[in-house]
């Protein structure tokens, strides 16, 4: 048997699902209000792209299409609330940032246990929804007009 190793790795992916006008964005069941893209931490001798893949699949039930890594890794403080997840040393996180574009909104299979509802929105009401800056960036980074 394999035990769970007794700390969080601080590192994470955040995935950008969206079409090519919408965003889908989920609301976390705590903390109360909190509107994210998919997120999740990377599992031990995983590395972000698989992270990516396993957390769009766990969040959504999507299982098809293509992840594009938004070449975009972000620190932040880790909240106190998590603290105690992380080694006492660990002060940040470093997220990934993804993309999966898909032909039109759908339906995601979402776990109750994480969050509450989704919505597919504008970019604008996307970026003004989303708890976190990092998200924000993400966003901006994944709808941005093609140069």
């Amino acid at each position: 048997m394999t035990l769970a190793p007794r700390w969080k790795r601080p590192e994470s992916v955040l995935v950008v699902i969206h079409t090519e006008a919408r965003v889908l964005v989920l609301q976390r069941t705590r903390p109360q209000g909190f509107w994210q893209s998919v997120t999740g931490s990377l599992e031990a001798g995983e590395t972000p792209v698989q992270a990516a893949v396993r957390e769009v699949a766990e969040e959504t039930g999507l299982q098809s299409g293509q992840i594009r890594d938004l070449a975009l890794v972000q620190k932040f403080p880790i909240a106190p609330a998590w603290r105690e997840r992380y080694h006492p040393d660990v002060l940040e996180n470093a997220e990934h940032a993804f993309a999966l574009r898909l032909r039109d909104t759908v339906m995601p299979r979402l776990n109750p246990a994480e969050h509450r509802r989704h919505r597919w929105l504008d970019v604008d009401q996307a970026l003004a929804i989303v708890s976190s800056y990092t998200d924000r960036a993400a966003i901006r980074r994944a709808l941005r007009p093609a140069k």
